[in-house]
Formats: C-alpha cells, structure tokens, sequence
C-alpha cells in the first residue's frame, strides 16, 4: 500500500499494462488495486491509465503476431504442411474475434495470447481495436469503480487476509494460462 503512493506509481501501472498486452505475464490488477485503495479519488484516473495503456500495449501485441509470424511462423507451418490447417483456423479465430479479444480482454486469461494471435490470424484491426477497448475499459473501470465504492471495508479484507488475496490471484493467473493450453 505505501508503495502505490510512490510519485512515479502511475507511469509504473502504466508501463505494467503496456507490458502485460504483449509480453509481461503479470496483469496490472497487481498494482491497480492497492493504488486504488490507498487514494481512491484518483480510482477513474487510474482506471483511465490502465486502459490506455493497456490498448497501447494490445497493439504491440497484435504487430508482434502480424510481423513475426510473417518473418517466422509461415515458413514453420508450410515445413510442417500446415498452412492449410492454419488458415482454416484464422477464418473462425476471425469469425468470432470480436468476442474472443473482449472476452480475453475482461477476464483472468492472457490478454497478450490474444493480441499476438488476433496479429498473427491477420484479425481486422478495427474490430480488434473496438473490443480490446470496450473490454480492456470494462474490466479496469469495474474493479477500479468496485474499489472507490467498497474500498474501506475491501482494504481491510486484503489487509487482514493478504496471504489468501494473494493466492486467489495467483490461481486465477495460473488458470488463465491452463486454460490456453486447452483452448488453443
């Protein structure tokens, strides 16, 4: 809690959700929280921070799977004769983009997975744009504006119990990453 009072805590929140769109394995929910709860006037100004930055971050993302996989991956899938398979999985991974980048975007799943494979299947990046908005601008102001309204009561359950707060993080982390290994 001291930490998040630091003066240069906002452009490390920033500098967190830019990082954790493309390549940063930690979301910045980590820093967000107890930022919001240690000044919770400034909540809708970090939840502002995290968006932008995160969407900044998503289209890092999305020109990682766009130029690497160009540079990279087709040369690996027609090796191994798939670019038939490949493109086959573009045209639904497209079909439904919209929901897979908001639905990534809203919840514990890595959300640089997403950006990287919207890059990567060439998803049209007007609607990658919209929904890692709409969703990336949900999720942050959600916790944020649950935070500024229950904060006092909130503050005192992560205080209390840091140790079990902690460790549902964690789990939820992990499980976002499981759940890639049977999703993709």
């Amino acid at each position: 809690m001291e930490l998040s009072r630091h003066p240069k805590a906002a452009w490390a929140l920033s500098g967190v959700a830019f990082a954790e769109s493309s390549v940063f394995p930690i979301p910045p929910d980590a820093m967000l929280i107890p930022m919001v709860l240690a000044e919770r006037a400034k909540a809708w100004f970090f939840a502002a921070m995290c968006t932008v930055s995160s969407v900044l971050g998503g289209i890092a993302g999305y020109a990682i799977g766009f130029f690497l996989f160009e540079l990279a991956g087709r040369a690996i899938l027609n090796f191994y004769g798939y670019e038939e398979a490949f493109t086959q999985f573009a045209g639904r991974y497209n079909d439904y983009g919209a929901w897979i980048v908001f639905f990534a975007g809203v919840t514990p799943f890595p959300y640089k997975v997403i950006t990287i494979a919207s890059g990567a299947t060439q998803l049209n990046f007007w609607v990658f744009m919209a929904a890692s908005i709409a969703a990336r601008g949900l999720r942050f102001f959600a916790v944020s504006g649950l935070l500024y309204w229950f904060g006092p009561p909130i503050r005192d359950f992560i205080e209390r119990r840091f140790g079990l707060v902690t460790t549902l993080f964690l789990v939820s982390l992990f499980a976002g990453f499981i759940a890639i290994k049977f999703i993709a």
